[in-house]
């Protein structure tokens, strides 16, 4: 079977649903873009290999090459002017290991593949993204996260990482066997290599139940932030920034764990009535089961059903990290801006992410508050809106998401990262020749 493609969009199959993944339907001729379009990829040629000896294969023949998984970053982390390795068709479970508590996948599978295979055994993993299309390696490489006081990123879940590396040979590294390079080597924004399998933790299936509460006050946020946020497993909490308030409060929390009585209020805020949206005012039906309804973990943890629609469709999206002890005051900052933000958003998401020890993560070794916004697919207003985002939180230390749209300067997004140093030695290792370096990571992380 031919393992490459021209660049015509037709070849690349779209998500079940309707999902319009990697460019969706695109004009004849167009070059492939991203899941949200804002990103079109200078790649002269898309392979599709369905075997680590087919990566291995155009590693070793590419000038320049780099990774792809579903295309759902919203940055050009993944883009490149020689070659792109689509990881669509390696997307299977190797196997699943219940002594070790541990599954073994291939690298283009998706979370909710992922997800429907584990329950299906009895097994989960212990957290997911709010949309469960994203492939596992493309979310572990960029530190995406779900949410949870007590929940490390996704990434914190990889036990053994295999890589193709700069020179096309296959490389193992694992957490108990590689020590700190193997902390470098999980989010590694597709530097060291091709990743073609991940081993991750598991645990035994459970349920969760959602509820959703409307029109949280902000002073009630302020006064009681920690206790709000640790308030279940999961905690979201979604804001337009007028009003003075939260408009809606979702939490998921794990049978058995308890919670107010069905019907009350929290915190001031009334309980839902219906499923709702995240974003006021559009229709539900794509989003997951809430009305503190049980069911399972990964049909409650998501916000969004695999197999639909997630979120809006045509949007942007943009992410910052701060330290969670800096959470109000991120907060703060982003209502000095509501005026501003207000038309051109849909929604914000306020989550908390705990920390890890992985060396490019956001949370590296400390928990933080995320403010994510899905932005209307206006790009002449975000980009001048994003720089006075980023100036109101960096006193408070903010990094942003590796997958989504940033301005910050290079000099101060390195500054942020103490084991940078340490990750270009790792990069060097691996890719010498720097084969998988794009213009994305001679910005960002190789200094000028």
């Amino acid at each position: 079977m031919d393992e490459s493609s021209a660049l015509d969009p037709s070849s690349i199959p779209a998500v079940g649903g309707g999902f319009p993944s990697f460019g969706g339907s695109r004009p004849a001729g167009a070059k492939p873009a991203n899941w949200a379009g804002n990103v079109e990829f200078g790649a002269e040629r898309v392979h599709f290999p369905e075997s680590v000896e087919q990566v291995q294969s155009v590693v070793r023949r590419s000038r320049k090459v780099r990774a792809l998984g579903w295309g759902h970053s919203f940055s050009r982390i993944a883009d490149c002017a020689g070659d792109l390795v689509s990881l669509r068709r390696m997307n299977g479970v190797v196997g699943l290991d219940p002594v070790a508590s541990t599954v073994t996948v291939q690298a283009g599978i998706s979370y909710g593949e992922l997800s429907a295979y584990l329950h299906a055994n009895g097994h989960a993993l212990h957290n997911l993204p709010s949309t469960p299309h994203v492939s596992v390696a493309g979310a572990c490489a960029t530190a995406t996260h779900g949410s949870g006081l007590g929940n490390g990123n996704l990434a914190t879940a990889v036990s053994a990482i295999q890589f193709v590396d700069g020179a096309g040979e296959v490389v193992t590294l694992a957490r108990g066997k590689d020590g700190d390079a193997f902390q470098g080597a999980v989010v590694a924004l597709g530097g060291l290599g091709a990743v073609t399998a991940l081993t991750l933790d598991v645990q035994p299936a459970f349920d969760v139940a959602q509820a959703v509460y409307r029109d949280l006050a902000m002073g009630e946020l302020e006064n009681h932030f920690h206790a709000i946020v640790s308030s279940g497993y999961s905690v979201s909490l979604f804001t337009d920034w007028a009003g003075n308030k939260v408009n809606q409060v979702w939490i998921k929390r794990r049978a058995g764990d308890g919670g107010p009585a069905p019907g009350s209020d929290f915190h001031g805020a009334r309980p839902a009535t219906r499923n709702v949206h995240p974003v006021e005012g559009h229709p539900a039906e794509n989003t997951t089961e809430q009305m503190g309804v049980p069911g399972p973990w990964h049909e409650r943890l998501p916000h969004f059903r695999m197999g639909c629609m997630p979120s809006i469709g045509r949007e942007l999206h943009s992410e910052y990290f701060v330290p969670l002890e800096h959470g109000i005051h991120a907060i703060r900052a982003m209502q000095a801006l509501q005026e501003r933000l207000a038309p051109h958003l849909f929604v914000s998401e306020l989550r908390t992410v705990a920390a890890d020890g992985l060396w490019m993560s956001p949370c590296y070794g400390r928990a933080c508050l995320a403010v994510h916004t899905t932005w209307k697919p206006e790009w002449e207003h975000v980009i001048r809106l994003l720089p006075l985002m980023e100036e109101k939180l960096a006193p408070y230390e903010a990094v942003p998401h590796w997958g989504k749209l940033f301005t910050m300067r290079p000099a101060a997004l390195r500054s942020r990262f103490a084991r940078l140093p340490d990750f270009r030695a790792l990069l060097a290792r691996y890719d010498p020749g720097g084969k998988f370096r794009n213009d994305f990571l001679d910005r960002y992380v190789h200094p000028a």
